[in-house]
């Protein structure tokens, strides 16, 4: 697995409630081998046009891995599955109800929940979006992995002299401590 999972990624959709009780989809990508998050986008009303859209966005040019991990989901239809092979990506849908199949993807999912949506109210749309987004970078950048030795998914150097400054990240939901 470790050999591959540069050319391997998973993908996913959760449900978030608004405060008006709609629901809105977060569409997510992880790659498996930094765990660091692709894309993550929203909607009101998840569609396989809507879908396969994303996978585009979110592998532009030569960037695409070679397998895709997915659910078997009835959103991912033919659109879905004809953009992928159209874009040289080999299709993976886990077997029915086995969410542990796509456990980088759901494990991504519930730290959404649990570092961010489980302490936010979600207004709308566009506020889910940049809220995850702001998440998104934080992510990537700033919280780090046990399974990546200590470090973010986007590789930075040990800073060892300075003081020490915090900086509020999701409106003081997380702080990042920085060497000035």
């Amino acid at each position: 697995m470790r050999n591959h999972a540069p050319d391997i990624a998973a993908m996913d959709l959760v449900v978030v409630p608004t405060i008006g009780f709609d629901l809105l989809w977060a569409f997510v990508v992880v790659r498996l081998d930094r765990r660091d998050l692709v894309w993550i986008n929203v909607t009101a009303n998840p569609t396989a046009e809507w879908v396969a859209r994303q996978i585009t966005e979110a592998f532009p040019w030569d960037e695409a891995p070679h397998y895709l991990i997915r659910d078997r989901d009835r959103i991912h239809g033919s659109v879905v599955t004809r953009r992928l092979r159209a874009m040289g990506i080999r299709d993976k849908p886990t077997a029915p109800a086995s969410p542990w199949q796509n456990g980088r993807a759901e494990r991504l999912i519930g730290s959404i929940r649990r570092e961010c949506l489980d302490h936010i109210v979600v207004f709308s749309e566009a506020h889910l979006r940049r809220m995850l987004r702001s998440y998104a970078r934080y992510y990537n950048d700033i919280k780090t992995h046990r399974s990546l030795d200590k470090d973010a998914p986007v590789s930075r150097p040990v800073q060892r002299i300075g003081g020490i400054q915090s900086h509020a990240i999701l409106g003081g939901l997380h702080h990042h401590y920085v060497r000035v």
